[in-house]
């Protein structure tokens, strides 16, 4: 072996090390003010200005907005603004009614309390309901929709992460994580994705489909109903700490059966719908999850 064929490919570097100002008159170091976000007055902030009269004096309201992705964390001023007036126990239950229509940013009903219902017809991005502490948060298809809701996701990632109250009712399938550190929300929705209940320590989590894989991971309270007609949940149930079983109970099965009716009541799914339509053979069909 000769040396020309032991050495080293040469590197070209000149180009990086060109001066770009051999003159140097040039500034080397931003001279420029700061390019700071321009600020604007946000959707949050509209919600919690419209909203304040019944803030103030207790009284029932009902409002409506467009929404868009670029719209986040909708509602956390309004319920922190609650929470300093009135502490957890917030305001009466539907003093505040909101709709709105389009495609939520992220966080949609952040820190939600006791005395704010927000319904949102359209779809909603990831963590929906995060630190959720009362009222409600409803998700419906848009009336145009023609797609089956069970098999489309109506919201992303994380949805009621570290909830300590409140309800969720979602008209679709939602993404991963779906309810994880869950300490007390309810919620009804037509599928979720991998990690599903992760850490839940109570609460009540209503699965109207397939769930993804490692459900009940770390889950050690509260309790869990899954849909499972083809029978592929438990091969996909984190067994650790949880456990599956069949709903003989009465108490349950009359409790599960009221959240599927107000699912389909508040979010008008038709795939709810048709369950209860046949629900002495739809109930055959569920998992009841819990603590070993």
């Amino acid at each position: 072996m000769n040396e020309e064929s032991t050495s080293l490919p040469s590197i070209e570097l000149r180009h990086l090390l060109t001066d770009p100002d051999p003159t140097g008159t040039r500034p080397r170091r931003n001279l420029q003010a700061r390019n700071d976000r321009v600020e604007a007055e946000t959707l949050d902030d509209w919600l919690l200005d419209a909203a304040m009269p019944a803030v103030e004096n207790r009284a029932p309201m009902v409002l409506e907005h467009a929404i868009h992705n670029t719209d986040r964390t909708v509602g956390a001023r309004l319920a922190g603004e609650i929470a300093r007036r009135y502490g957890d126990a917030g305001l009466p239950a539907g003093t505040i009614s909101v709709t709105l229509t389009g495609s939520a940013g992220q966080s949609f009903g952040a820190f939600c309390i006791h005395g704010v219902h927000l319904v949102l017809i359209g779809e909603a991005n990831d963590y929906v309901g995060k630190g959720m502490a009362g009222g409600e948060i409803v998700l419906r298809l848009p009336p145009i929709a023609r797609w089956a809701s069970n098999e489309n996701f109506i919201a992303g990632n994380t949805l009621l992460y570290g909830a300590t109250g409140g309800a969720l009712f979602a008209a679709g399938r939602v993404g991963e994580r779906f309810a994880v550190r869950n300490c007390g929300a309810v919620a009804v929705v037509e599928g979720v994705g991998d990690h599903g209940c992760e850490y839940m320590t109570s609460g009540t989590v209503v699965v109207l489909g397939p769930t993804g894989h490692n459900f009940g991971a770390g889950m050690t309270g509260g309790v869990a109903f899954v849909y499972d007609r083809a029978n592929i949940f438990c091969p996909r149930m984190n067994p650790q700490l949880v456990r599956a079983e069949r709903i003989g109970n009465s108490d349950d099965a009359a409790r599960l059966r009221d959240l599927v009716q107000q699912h389909t009541e508040k979010t008008g799914s038709a795939w709810s719908r048709g369950l209860l339509d046949r629900w002495d053979e739809t109930r055959e069909f569920f998992w009841k999850v819990i603590p070993k």
